[in-house]
């Protein structure tokens, strides 16, 4: 049953050497040309020795998979990867990543490729080296998709240099690079968060505003010139000189200029509100802190330069300054564009002479804030008179206590979105939240209103008191708009951030579990988000689905405890064909959130709501108007409607899950009588072995349920590493899913430690029932301690 040890025919499921081991062991083979050369190339990098041992192991490893035939650079630039994977893990980096593209002559968008190629193991790069690198991944893509937008916008603003123009003069092609430099300086040190493309495009107008309201109006093209000449008493007869422009900047005024901003913003389809307090809160001080005032406020390139080395060099990244020059090593994966401009489209219609502007990360990112925008414009921060109707209906008014929690948890948002963007970012963040107020006001109507309808009853004083409905319901709200504002589309991949979904839980302190119950209703609340917005809501559901809901804590444990002690009988599954169609119900938030709701008397209705009487007494329930005796009696006669309905979602995405795998592994069309069996024993797991979720993840129950299945009936052998090589292929995966599984509390391993330990000596006695009659069971108990780490 376990994973077999190692061993010299058997390369796939050995230990990694990048892991443990002692340094004489990779000593074998040290001898030759190569290893001179390997630490040839640490030593150009300034690599401690203990990087060289653990890089050299990692190089052993690697090297098994890879062709013989490489060629020396190739080797090379394995090598290079070997040590960055390395230093990352031990903590001792001793260069910046440019300073080893340029050893290895590498760009980045390769290097990455690369890395990712080189984890053949389940091992290979470490989850802490995967952080770092989806991090490096995110900021360069935002990086270039900003420094593509910089330079389109720059056309449009100054005038071509003149080729004969004395070097000491500051002119476009100068004051570009003093722009960008700035930009990255500013970004590295006023926000926290450079992988945000829409703060860091708000910041990077700030910075354009500044420098050109300190132009002088020759360089400036129409309609910027204007704006400026009318800021500026004095115009130079001849060209600005370093020398001579203080005389104009003592003049003008260090405030944010509504006139430069209102253009540079209407051209970007920015908020102007938005970018001129930025520009007051984080800019100004930013420049204050690098000693650039009004009476300096076109600072010499050098001292700029310098300023953004030190940073660079601090951060060990990529060295920013090098996408003024066009280099190698920063340019673009071909497949993604990196933001470039594209050729506008035609429609093809009767309408053909409209032009659709062609769409960049940028654009996306401002039209997508433009509609939620319009959306709310109808909306207020204040309930409305339609919600004060309900709330007064109510047997207990909630107005005095929704407003309090308004209150209260927007305090909280302010300061936990400072905390994690920069301290000078709070009024953003509390304008970020008056949207999602104003869009949970808007949806809460619009679900009573359903409500009414459905149930023909205006009281709703038990849900409106409901404290888990009303957080979740504005959590949801702000979520959309934290999503809205910062998201960044890669390759129709939505890149994640530390503002990301579920940081919106840990905010408000909502359970994943409560949090699932209004995403539904809220999609069909609010018609107008958009198709990704409903697929990020969607996205959420399911990750709450995955793990996030079986974290330690969560009250779906205490509700499955409960359904436990009454001894009813757990969710039953669907049969399989019904798994793939479209879940059908009628529930709604008011229903998860009262939780009563489906009466074992009823078996054949899909909703309580279609038992008119029954409907009534829950209705009643809910407002507060039946006995509490009888209220009692009801809710025990029935089952928990959030459970049954979150275990019918699981068990779908659960099949879907296995089923997409399985086809990866094209085991539907070789051996398509294992997929039934694999997924009778993953949905006992889930059913009555739910404790193996406890802080883990769906897909490592399905991944081990495979293993065990495919071990006992013997038709073929099935490595983790090929299970774990067709998994990383699957959509929305994260390798930390197979290289992190909690073993015991305070213990982690691979997912292969986790089925040796955990998972097979729990399912011990099932998965033999599935046994081929040919397999020798105990051989396959025998659980080896030479597991990857």
């Amino acid at each position: 049953m376990p994973p077999k040890k190692a061993s010299a025919s058997d390369p796939e499921e050995r230990v990694s050497p990048a892991v443990g081991g002692s340094p004489g062991a990779a000593a074998v083979g040290r001898n030759d040309h190569k290893y001179t050369d390997f630490i040839l190339l640490c030593q150009s990098l300034m690599v401690e020795e203990n990087v060289i041992e653990r890089a050299w192991r990692i190089w052993e490893s690697v090297s098994t998979f890879l062709d013989e035939a490489f060629a020396p650079d190739v080797i090379r630039k394995h090598w290079g990867i070997c040590i960055f994977i390395a230093s990352v893990d031990l903590d001792t980096v001793s260069f910046t990543l440019t300073e080893l593209q340029k050893k290895l002559d590498m760009s980045l968008a390769d290097f990455l490729q690369s890395l990712k190629r080189v984890d053949v193991n389940v091992d290979t790069v470490s989850t802490k080296v995967n952080s770092v690198v989806e991090k490096l991944e995110t900021k360069y893509f935002v990086f270039s998709v900003l420094y593509n937008k910089f330079e389109r916008t720059c056309e449009k603003i100054f005038e071509e240099a003149p080729q004969n123009k004395d070097s000491s003069e500051i002119n476009s092609k100068s004051m570009l690079k003093i722009c960008w430099i700035t930009f990255l300086l500013a970004a590295g040190k006023a926000l926290q968060m450079e992988d945000n493309l829409v703060l860091s495009f708000q910041l990077l107008l700030c910075v354009l505003e500044h420098f050109i309201k300190f132009s002088p109006p020759s360089m400036l093209k129409e309609p910027y010139k204007t704006a400026v000449s009318s800021l500026n008493s004095i115009t130079p007869s001849r060209p600005l000189r370093r020398s001579q422009s203080k005389a104009i900047q003592a003049i003008v005024s260090p405030d944010v200029d509504p006139k430069v901003v209102e253009i540079l913003c209407k051209e970007n389809e920015c908020n102007v509100d938005e970018v001129k307090n930025i520009y007051i809160r984080t800019f100004l001080p930013f420049m204050d802190t690098i000693k650039i005032s009004a009476s300096n406020a076109i600072p010499e390139l050098e001292e700029v330069s310098r300023k953004y080395e030190a940073l660079y060099l601090r951060n060990k990244d990529f060295d920013g300054r090098l996408f003024l020059e066009h280099d190698k090593t920063l340019e673009a994966d071909q497949e993604e564009g990196s933001g470039a401009e594209r050729t506008p489209k035609k429609i093809d219609n009767k309408d053909s002479h409209l032009i659709v502007p062609p769409q960049t990360p940028v654009r996306t990112a401002m039209s997508t804030i433009q509609q939620l925008k319009m959306i709310l414009n109808s909306a207020n921060d204040k309930p409305s008179d339609t919600l004060v109707k309900y709330f007064n209906n109510c047997t207990v008014n909630p107005t005095s206590d929704i407003l309090e929690r308004v209150k209260n948890l927007g305090e909280e948002f302010q300061r936990q979105f400072a905390q994690a963007v920069g301290k000078g970012w709070a009024d953003i963040g509390f304008e970020r939240y008056r949207l999602g107020v104003r869009l949970y006001y808007r949806v809460m109507e619009s679900m009573l209103k359903s409500e009414e309808e459905r149930l023909s009853v205006q009281n709703f004083s038990k849900l409106l008191n409901n404290d888990a409905f009303h957080i979740s319901l504005l959590s949801c709200a702000v979520e959309v708009v934290m999503t809205t504002y910062g998201t960044t589309w890669k390759r129709g991949i939505q890149q994640e951030t530390c503002l990301s979904f579920p940081w919106i839980l840990s905010v408000f302190d909502i359970k994943a579990y409560e949090f699932y119950k209004i995403i539904e209703s809220f999609i069909k609340a609010e018609q107008n988000l958009t198709r990704d917005m409903i697929k990020h809501l969607e996205r959420c559901e399911h990750r709450i689905m995955e793990s996030l809901a079986w974290q330690s804590g969560s009250p779906l444990f205490d509700v499955l405890r409960q359904q436990k002690e009454q001894e009813e009988q757990p969710e039953q599954p669907e049969p399989t064909i019904n798994l793939n169609q479209p879940l059908q119900h009628s529930h709604t938030a008011a229903d998860l959130y009262l939780s009563p709701i489906r009466s074992p008397r009823k078996r054949g209705s899909n909703s309580v709501h279609a038992n008119p009487v029954q409907g009534a007494e829950i209705e009643a329930a809910s407002s507060g108007q039946l006995h509490p005796l009888a209220q009692a009696q009801l809710q025990k006669s029935q089952k928990s409607t959030s459970l049954s309905l979150f275990y019918k979602k699981v068990y779908r995405l659960a099949y879907l899950r296995l089923n997409t795998l399985c086809n990866k592994l094209h085991l539907l069309t070789e051996y398509p009588q294992l997929e039934p069996v694999i997924w009778t024993l993953f949905q006992h797991a889930l059913q009555n072995e739910y404790d193996l979720m406890r802080d883990r993840h769906l897909d490592q129950i399905m991944m081990c349920s495979m293993y065990a299945i495919c071990k006992v009936k013997n038709y073929f052998q099935l490595l983790f590493k090929t299970i774990v090589t067709a998994y990383k292929d699957l959509p929305n995966t994260n390798q930390e899913t197979f290289k992190k599984v909690l073993i015991r509390e305070g213990q982690s391993d691979s997912i292969i430690g986790f089925y040796n330990v955990v998972f097979m000596q729990t399912l011990k006695t099932n998965i033999l029932q599935y046994a081929s009659p040919r397999v020798n069971y105990h051989t396959y108990f025998i659980i080896y301690t030479e597991t990857p780490r």
